[in-house]
């Protein structure tokens, strides 16, 4: 029998969270009396496959595969519709060159092996290494042997609920309930595109690059396993699952009374969950739930001011060019994000700049480069040093990660040498048999992941980055990605093992960056869209990939609330989405016009591999593309009304960071026992004194807002308005409805009417 590569068969697959992939078993620990579907990736045009499947008591049987495709359920997971990266993602499940077979239901406790022998049409034959499989069942008493330890939860835990899912060997997850009470409503779980309120719905807690349609999907970057329970009499309580595996929430959809928690374990014969339990206002719930995993820096005040950028931004002259407009046209602008200036191997180099190559993977200097003068970057420090006389700070792309597969030109001869230094020094993220892990994913496929759980690692990756700080006066950094780590069973350096330290990564990268902007003195303006538990002391975040639609306006502005919910105070958009064609004319304004009450104000625009029309969203090509003369007038008064809210910007984040108030929170902080505060969920508070209720709906000339009790002054009329009720006004493309408290209105008044 000749041994060669015919096929792959993964248990647990790629370890795509929320899709299968064609090589692996459904479910991956199935419980007794489930039938299990194996499957395997077929690597060659087979003639046949079979399995012997035998069980823990020696019975065996021969179970003959049949071709199959990609579920297309899975493959939609993996759509994110029209846009460049949409097909990479699709093909990422293997494409249609699967086999697969269901199995008699598993009955027997002890397990089962089994393995797969496949024919070519030729007569080649491959039989593959034995895998275990060892079923699971949930009981409420765990068997002799095994051991489980649930503490925190008791003064708010469902009598009877506790359950542990267990094999013969080990303890695998734990569920329990947390009771509710009628019209509780649960606010949090990190950042969430579908709700503001999630009470009645499903969802779970894992870092994940759902590229556009959040929303739709229920999915996000930036999850945590903690959240607020407001009654509907106005108390107040929260919680947290002190875990960095994945959870499950069952917030009473399917039973009202109570929120259903389930964790992933080690697995092994004893393990342990501890919940926080905390009472209280929101603002004392969030505190007592900072103090234990950080909070935010007080960060300088340029960070309120305007962001641009556009992926294809991609020269020297560009990037002049585009502030050079922003200031013909007198639109302020503070930052520029630089996404293409790199090769996009190593992400550590200017793009056409000529060097030595240092095979040994040691960090440059800038001196060690020359960029031609016809090259696309002829000298990235005189242009820093020009945006930085203009007032404009600059932040340039990052992701954690290095290539590996050719392209058509090849890789560059340093990127190969980072690549083998990675390696051979202990630098990169394991699999389970000590290899280097290789990107899963469908954005940077088989790249390599510096593993930045350790300091030694984090100081080795930002240090080739050094030089872009200390010579080129860079001031931060997009920290983009950081989802990239698929596989339960990988291996990082401060010994933790994947399902415990994947949804850290992002934490860990943040952190890295913002340590290397910090040895240069520098404020750590990281720029992130992934998170977990812990991302609140680590810069600044926006929402991630998303169309240019009203949905994602919508799902964006309830997308901020959630995550300054639990303490992200630095946060924003891509006003208007940053994919697809150019927005109308309406929805750019109206979302410029939110955006200029959120923490972070900033447009960007996705790569579109440079095809006519350009997709820029810059004021000015939108008004040319939509021919509307109303949106560079009106966008320039929206920046000039965001440069003189800094100063309060800027005062009202210190008070968060001291108090632990959002910066930009819902309405239920400052009045929890208010039952019409839920009736507008898109509603907020932005510091102290200003209500926000931005126009989402297309064609709208009214808009009705909730004033909570106090008295209310609008920001454009002066009228005052007692609260307690529902205001209407008309809502022209330049005013958003803005309500001012009557105490603070002294203070603002020459913001809005100078």
């Amino acid at each position: 029998m000749t041994r060669t590569t015919l096929l792959g068969h993964r248990p647990h697959g790629i370890e795509h969270p929320y899709a299968t992939s064609l090589d692996q078993r459904i479910p991956v620990m199935p419980q007794i009396g489930e039938p299990v579907l194996l499957g395997v990736q077929a690597l060659a045009d087979l003639e046949s496959v079979t399995c012997e499947w035998v069980s823990a008591e020696g019975d065996a049987t021969t179970l003959v595969l049949e071709p199959r495709v990609a579920d297309a359920a899975d493959a939609a997971a993996l759509a994110g519709g029209e846009g460049h990266l949409a097909a990479a993602q699709a093909a990422s499940l293997g494409g249609d060159g699967g086999w697969a077979v269901q199995t008699p239901p598993v009955e027997e406790a002890g397990g089962y092996s089994y393995r797969f022998h496949a024919t070519t049409r030729d007569g080649a034959t491959q039989t593959t290494d034995w895998y275990a499989l060892a079923p699971g069942q949930w009981v409420g008493e765990l068997p002799a042997g095994l051991a489980g330890t649930l503490t925190g939860a008791d003064t708010r835990l469902v009598d009877g609920s506790v359950e542990w899912l267990v094999t013969e060997s080990g303890v695998h997850r734990v569920r329990f309930a947390l009771a509710l009470r009628e019209g509780d409503h649960v606010v949090g779980f990190g950042e969430r595109f579908d709700h503001l309120d999630q009470s009645g719905r499903r969802l779970d807690a894992v870092v994940f690059e759902q590229y556009k349609s959040q929303g739709a999907h229920g999915r996000t970057y930036l999850p945590m396993p903690f959240a607020h329970v407001i009654g509907a009499d106005g108390s107040t309580w929260g919680f947290h699952v002190r875990t960095t595996r994945r959870s499950w929430y069952d917030v009473g959809a399917s039973q009202a009374d109570r929120l259903v928690v389930e964790v992933a374990l080690g697995g092994t014969g004893e393990e342990s969950l501890d919940v926080a339990l905390y009472d209280g206002h929101p603002t004392a719930v969030l505190r007592s739930f900072l103090d234990e995993v950080g909070r935010a820096e007080e960060l300088p005040s340029w960070v309120f001011r305007l962001w641009a950028s556009g992926n294809e931004w991609n020269t020297q002259a560009l990037v002049t060019q585009r502030m050079d407009s922003h200031s013909e046209l007198d639109i302020p602008v503070g930052v520029i994000v630089i996404e293409a200036w790199s090769d996009e191997e190593g992400i550590m180099l200017f793009r056409d700049a000529t060097y030595a190559p240092r095979l040994d993977g040691s960090p440059f200097a800038a001196s060690d480069f020359t960029f031609p003068a016809d090259g696309a970057w002829p000298d990235p420090k005189a242009m820093v040093d020009d945006l930085h006389s203009r007032g404009i700070k600059v932040l340039l792309w990052q992701i954690p990660l290095l290539k590996t597969e050719q392209s058509e030109d090849g890789l560059h001869e340093q990127v190969l040498a980072e690549g083998e230094a990675m390696v051979r020094e202990g630098h990169a993220v394991r699999e389970a048999d000590g290899t280097a892990y290789l990107n899963r994913g469908w954005w940077f496929p088989k790249s390599l992941m510096p593993d930045l759980s350790v300091q030694r690692t984090r100081d080795w990756w930002t240090a080739k980055r050094d030089y872009l700080v200390g010579d080129l006066g860079i001031d931060g950094f997009k920290t983009d990605g950081g989802e990239h780590a698929w596989g339960h069973d990988l291996q990082y350096a401060d010994g933790s093992r994947g399902d415990e330290g994947n949804n850290l990564y992002p934490v860990h990268y943040a952190r890295a960056f913002g340590d290397l902007l910090g040895k240069h003195g520098k404020a750590p303006v990281t720029f992130s869209r992934s998170g977990f538990t812990g991302s609140q002391a680590h810069g600044v975040f926006w929402a991630g990939d998303e169309d240019s639609t009203w949905e994602a306006f919508n799902n964006s502005v309830t997308a901020g609330l959630t995550a300054a919910s639990c303490g992200i105070v630095y946060w924003g958009w891509d006003l208007a989405g940053f994919s697809g064609p150019v927005p109308d004319a309406e929805l750019y304004l109206r979302a410029a016009g939110a955006s200029v009450f959120m923490p972070v104000m900033q447009y960007h625009s996705e790569f579109n591999h440079h095809q006519l029309p350009l997709r820029d969203r810059t004021p000015w090509h939108v008004a040319e593309v939509t021919g509307d003369e109303r949106v560079v007038p009106v966008f320039r008064e929206f920046a000039h009304l965001r440069e003189r809210l800094v100063d309060y910007l800027t005062e009202q984040a210190g008070e968060t960071v001291r108090t632990d108030r959002p910066l930009m929170r819902a309405l239920f902080f400052d009045h929890p026992g208010d039952a019409q505060v839920w009736e507008h969920p898109r509603q907020w508070m932005l510091g102290a004194d200003l209500l926000v209720n931005p126009v989402t709906q297309e064609g709208a000339t009214t808009w009705s807002t909730y004033l909570p009790a106090g008295e209310w002054v609008d920001v454009w009329s002066g009228e005052s308005h007692e609260g307690g009720q529902v205001v209407e006004r008309d809502v022209p493309i330049n005013e958003v409805p803005v309500y001012c408290t009557s105490d603070g209105w002294s203070r603002l008044v020459r913001v809005f009417q100078p």
